[in-house]
């Protein structure tokens, strides 16, 4: 018997986070065990060829899935991640609005148009995605990491070459 979402308690309108290797993937739920999301239609398999899978498609398609076809063997969640910050759609509207744009071809971008965008967008009104704000800010820590450790050699070279001029 397929698997079935009653132990994840997902209602329609809900946001799924498919959690798997480095990169989340992101569905709305919309009832009887489907789902609706943004795909490569070149989507690769296992963890690394995803990720490169996406970060190499400037397309993407709007699927309407079965849940475990979309989910396989990687764990998931309901994520209403922006709930908090603002208000959600009607359940109906964002399933209404999700089944509209099946099988539409999509802009794709991991910074800007990623799954997580899309979802939310259906739900919120608002494209965001997390995962692209907090890999900025570790993108941002390391840099500014990088900046400190060649700073802190070159004031460590500077001051090594005063003292052996003395």
């Amino acid at each position: 018997m397929a698997p079935t979402l009653f132990d994840c308690d997902a209602k329609p309108g809900d946001l799924i986070e498919i959690v798997g290797g480095i990169y989340h993937h992101w569905a709305v739920f919309i009832g009887g065990n489907e789902v609706v999301h943004l795909i490569p239609s070149t989507h690769g398999e296992g963890d690394l060829g995803e990720l490169f899978t996406y970060l190499d498609s400037s397309k993407c398609k709007v699927r309407r899935q079965k849940i475990w076809e979309v989910v396989g063997s990687k764990t998931f969640h309901v994520n209403n991640l922006l709930d908090d910050k603002y208000e959600p759609h009607d359940p109906s509207t964002i399933v209404s609005d999700a089944v509209k744009i099946v099988g539409e071809e999509r802009p794709y971008n991991t910074a800007t148009h990623n799954s997580e965008h899309f979802v939310t967008e259906l739900r919120y009104g608002k494209p965001e995605s997390r995962q692209v704000q907090n890999a900025a800010v570790i993108g941002g820590v390391a840099t500014a990491g990088v900046a400190v450790a060649v700073l802190g050699a070159a004031l460590f070279s500077a001051f090594h070459k005063n003292k052996n001029k003395k």
